[in-house]
């Protein structure tokens, strides 16, 4: 059982940043926009979605679950440690909560940067720790199996 404030949506705004774990998603055309700076020349941006299936299964949805204050509190500690390795970007990370169907996005990050190395190093950077650290888990629903038996992974 998680703790109380678990799965609800909430955010969490950065010098340069921001991120959020939500029953949905802005618009890539917002997302993009709350980066977009004239000093930068490149954009780099991450949609994770929701496959259909995984080791032989058929998977028929996603359901998302986050302790969300410690969740955005690691999502910030990343965008921190992102910038000893490049100090002059803007970020924002979205994840969903709750249930994402097969095909639909579940974590969005888009990352500028005066250059583009530096943009896909960045939000590489930040989804590789967000998979790794974020506070979230996932439970994976497979066409003919009980609800009961949905498995719960870490987000890794």
């Amino acid at each position: 059982m998680l703790p109380p404030g678990s799965s609800v949506e909430g955010c969490l705004e950065l010098p340069g940043a921001s991120c959020s774990l939500s029953n949905r998603l802005d618009s890539l055309e917002s997302i993009i926009k709350q980066v977009s700076n004239d000093r930068f020349g490149a954009i780099a941006t991450f949609i994770g979605t929701t496959r259909n299936s995984f080791q032989g299964k058929v998977v028929t949805k996603l359901e998302y679950q986050a302790y969300t204050k410690l969740a955005l509190k690691t999502i910030g500690n990343i965008i921190i440690d992102a910038r000893s390795h490049n100090p002059d970007f803007q970020a924002v990370v979205q994840h969903r909560i709750g249930v994402v169907g097969v095909g639909e996005p579940s974590i969005v990050i888009s990352v500028s940067s005066p250059h583009r190395k530096e943009a896909f190093h960045t939000c590489e950077f930040i989804l590789e720790e967000v998979k790794r650290k974020a506070q979230i888990w996932k439970r994976e629903y497979y066409e003919g199996e009980d609800e009961s038996q949905a498995e719960w992974k870490s987000n890794v």
